[in-house]
């Protein structure tokens, strides 16, 4: 399977519709968003073409590709736009043999784990930073924002496939790539 994985939209119909593009592009199975869909929050700033409606009607329309989770910008009013979920806090993966435990980060977090057994993925957003880091016990990943990039970083997403997570630009450039170590036992 091939996944396609972004966050932090905050509401950019420029950006949206740039990663959509990036979706076909790609040929992902699906696209898990990480949450902070249709808001821009109160501590961003309005993001490039700032249209909730507009993001809405476009993920609607790709809605069965579609898997989300709630960031702390999203709310059930934003659910009345959307022909999706939005709402859980969290989504439960198996990729390479391993759990992903995939939320938006503002409640779990490096800081605030989750329960996590050895070998197991906390994949969050949030922070509009994109990073890895190969925890004794876990594996951390983030793919960064793809409307409000923060630290320098790029407007961008992962893919997963084949036991590898690339980070790319909107252009679909390889910012950088990260493969999956060999599950150790338990």
């Amino acid at each position: 399977m091939k996944l396609m994985i972004a966050s932090d939209l905050h509401g950019s119909a420029l950006y949206t519709r740039q990663m959509l593009d990036r979706l076909r592009a790609e040929g992902a199975d699906k696209l898990l968003l990480l949450g902070d869909i249709l808001y821009h929050g109160p501590r961003n700033a309005l993001p490039q073409d700032y249209d909730p409606q507009q993001v809405a009607a476009m993920l609607n329309a790709a809605k069965a590709k579609l898997l989300c989770i709630r960031g702390n910008c999203d709310a059930e009013v934003d659910q009345m736009l959307l022909e999706f979920p939005i709402l859980s806090d969290t989504c439960i993966l198996y990729i390479g043999g391993r759990m992903v435990y995939a939320t938006h980060g503002h409640q779990y977090n490096e800081a605030h784990l989750p329960p996590l057994q050895p070998g197991d993925i906390l994949l969050h957003g949030h922070t509009h930073v994109p990073g890895y880091v190969q925890h004794e016990n876990y594996l951390y990943l983030n793919p960064g924002s793809v409307s409000i990039p923060k630290e320098n970083s790029v407007h961008g997403y992962m893919i997963y496939e084949n036991g590898g997570f690339l980070w790319k630009d909107l252009d679909g450039g390889v910012v950088q790539e990260y493969r999956l170590p060999p599950q150790r036992d338990a």
